[in-house]
């Protein structure tokens, strides 16, 4: 079987037959319609040219179609090849060098490279080596013959198609990258923050920018990043007129390009003395319009002068208007937030009453970030006898039902504690007031009656952190304060109770109450807030006002919290006579009966910041014999106070007072008794003790010696 046979065809092949062409005139010289085209003639034609190289002698000789695609004339080479240096940049001769060895290497008869040659008029050519490596009889290469040719046109369309999706991936990624951190930024203040922040002006293709706003047909700069030095003051507000880039875009509502420095200080001279402070290349200033109101410019600098392609020019107007719209959402942020802060600052107590022998100092913060506002509040309040009422608590929630219900809570418990009722009163009286409103918010709260004249702290606590206390030598207590369920829940669950701790606040000691939101961060135990509010209290400034600000600035302020916060700071100043005795002052309450566990556990906490050392322990047996006696024996509580005093060596001396005119009896008991040691063992333990007749009552008292603190060392 035989296939088809290929006969010739009968029709000469005519590439210009059926074919559409243009009229051009030839401009190759010497090129005769009748002559015939010797062989280097057709190589030129063709933008091609030979070399050859001696790898021995290190010479090459190009001939004059290799010279013409290198754009060299025959005076600018002397036939040694790094002489093409003046045409072949340093990166492209690593291509070629890299393309060769790599050839030499593998002991390939050929290789073959693309690579750029700038030409004289600075614009830039692809070209194409290919090589024949020639080797001797012993196999060493010694000549090297080949051809150039130009690869621009050949290169053009995929060079040109990757180019353009290089640049639109960039563009894509710049606007999503842009886009997304804007998302994020909800005040003005967030929004420079993302334009002034790490990689900010990069996200618009820029080295620098600088971002101002339109107000009261003033134009205000806010932001800059990416410049020498800063904005001269005279340039920060200015007028809305063509004398400054920035005015003048937002002026005009037009997009301004402009290709270098010098077009920019000759277009607008009087940015003349500022030269320094200008980048050296492009720039583009851009009105930041939304829904058809100009809000502000954004100025965009580049360090090297270019002419802004049609391309990157829309996408700057394109990233312009994002900022705009994140600019315009910003700014009604920031006047709703005001509004909303605004009207919860009223709701706080605009002045504090006087103080005898003490200064109180507040600070409430909102939320730091976000648009809620929340429930925390304080309150100083003027009770009858010269008493002093503090408050601070937080109604749940972060909205402006929650600040509400703050106002009203707020008002209700300074008329009951106006009313002179003791704290419990107070608290169990707020909380059924909470759980008869509209509401289901809880609210927690700590509020104490303080006298400074004695130093004397009532307080109750509902569900909220207790107050924490600096003496005058720095030494930072909490001390354990029983407390009841949240404000309305309370009540809600028939628990309305909250038990009353008394306290006293020794002159030159200070008293600290606060919010959760001082002391607790996303993501952190509450327990590290306290250890770091406890540090800064104890390493803080002496001055009242200093340390409400450092406590404000750095605990809150710095992190960026997310809840709002309210501090309130009393301090009771020192009595004259210098300097004040390290005391603690607790009382028992009759029908308590975990209140002995109570004191010893603040007994040994005070004596643990004394550095007692041995001696604590006799001490806690000795506190809870005193204490067991006067319950027992009384049908009062017992005032229990302990002072570190001076001199050498040092000693510490206990009391336990009660009002009992019943003097104690030192008792022999049996050896089958189960009671009558507690005097016994406090004269065991103390190196000194006795009674003393106090008002309606008497106080017992011990004193132990410390020992000296180079022997605890030791």
């Amino acid at each position: 079987m035989t296939g088809p046979s290929l006969e010739p065809s009968d029709k000469d092949y005519d590439p210009l037959a059926d074919q559409e062409w243009r009229l051009v005139a030839e401009d190759a010289p010497g090129v005769s319609h009748h002559e015939a085209i010797g062989l280097r003639e057709r190589l030129s034609l063709n933008r091609m040219g030979t070399f050859d190289w001696d790898l021995d002698g290190g010479s090459m000789d190009l001939d004059p179609g290799a010279m013409e695609v290198f754009d060299l004339r025959p005076e600018e080479y002397d036939g040694a090849p790094m002489s093409l240096v003046t045409r072949v940049p340093p990166e492209e001769g690593l291509r070629l060098d890299e393309a060769l060895s790599q050839a030499l290497q593998d002991g390939l008869s050929s290789y073959g490279a693309y690579f750029r040659v700038q030409c004289r008029d600075g614009t830039q050519r692809w070209t194409h080596s290919q090589g024949r490596i020639l080797h001797d009889a012993d196999g060493k290469p010694y000549r090297i013959i080949g051809i150039v040719r130009e690869a621009t046109s050949e290169l053009a369309d995929s060079a040109l198609l990757r180019s353009l999706q290089q640049e639109r991936q960039r563009q894509t990624v710049m606007v999503q990258q842009t886009t997304a951190a804007l998302a994020r930024a909800l005040s003005v203040k967030d929004v420079t923050r993302v334009l002034t922040g790490t990689g900010g002006a990069r996200r618009f293709g820029a080295d620098g920018l600088v971002l101002g706003l339109v107000e009261n047909d003033q134009f205000e700069v806010i932001a800059t990043a990416g410049l020498e030095g800063e904005v001269p003051d005279d340039m920060m507000t200015s007028r809305l007129d063509d004398t400054l880039p920035l005015a003048d875009a937002a002026r005009s509502r037009r997009p301004i390009f402009l290709g270098s420095r010098g077009e920019l200080i000759a277009r607008y001279p009087r940015l003349r003395p500022y030269t320094d402070v200008l980048p050296a290349g492009s720039a583009a200033f851009l009105p930041l319009v939304a829904q058809d109101t100009v809000i502000g410019a954004l100025g965009l600098f580049n360090a090297e002068p270019a002419v802004q392609s049609p391309e990157a020019r829309n996408l700057a107007l394109a990233l312009a208007g994002v900022v705009a719209q994140s600019v315009q959402r910003a700014t009604l942020f920031d006047q709703e937030r005001e509004f909303a802060t605004g009207l919860q600052a009223t709701m706080l107590p605009r002045r504090l009453p006087p103080l005898t022998g003490g200064a109180v100092t507040v600070r409430y913060h909102p939320a730091s970030v976000g648009r809620d506002i929340g429930g925390d509040w304080y309150d100083v309040i003027a009770l009858p006898q010269g008493r002093t009422g503090l408050v601070v608590g937080d109604v749940q929630g972060h909205d402006t039902h929650a600040a509400a219900v703050m106002g009203q809570l707020r008002i209700a418990l300074r008329a009951y504690a106006s009313e002179g009722h003791s704290p419990e009163t107070v608290l169990v009286r707020a909380s059924r007031f909470l759980a008869e409103l509209d509401t289901e918010r809880f609210a927690t709260c700590t509020y104490i009656q303080a006298d400074l004249e004695s130093g004397a702290l009532h307080l109750a606590r509902a569900g909220h952190l207790g107050p924490l206390i600096s003496n005058s030598s720095r030494h930072i207590d909490w001390p354990e304060v029983r407390g009841g369920l949240p404000l309305g829940l309370a009540t809600h669950f028939g628990h309305d109770h909250f038990p009353e701790t008394q306290l006293f606040l020794e002159p030159g000691s200070t008293l600290l109450l606060c919010t959760d939101g001082l002391v607790e961060q996303p993501g952190r135990d509450i327990s590290a807030g306290i250890d770091a509010l406890s540090a800064a209290v104890r390493a803080g400034p002496t001055d009242l006002e200093a340390l409400a600000d450092r406590l404000s600035d750095h605990l809150w302020a710095d992190p960026g919290s997310e809840d709002d916060m309210a501090l309130l700071l009393l301090h009771r100043l020192p009595g004259p006579g210098g300097a004040t005795t390290p005391r603690l002052r607790l009382h028992v309450h009759q029908a308590d009966p975990s209140g002995t566990a109570e004191v010893r556990s603040a007994v040994r906490r005070t004596l643990d910041q004394w550095r007692a050392g041995a001696v604590m322990h006799n001490i806690e047996v000795a506190a809870s014999e005193l204490i067991a006696n006067a319950l027992t024996h009384t049908e009062s509580g017992a005032l229990v106070s302990m002072e570190l005093l001076p001199g050498t060596p040092r000693r510490i001396r206990l009391e336990v007072e009660d009002r009992s005119s019943r003097w104690p009896r030192r008792r022999s008991p049996g050896e089958t008794a189960t009671s009558g040691r507690g005097l016994m063992l406090v004269e065991a333990l103390a190196d000194e003790w006795g009674a003393e007749p106090r008002g309606a009552g008497k106080a017992l008292w011990c004193e132990f010696a410390v020992p000296d603190t180079t022997d605890l060392a030791h």
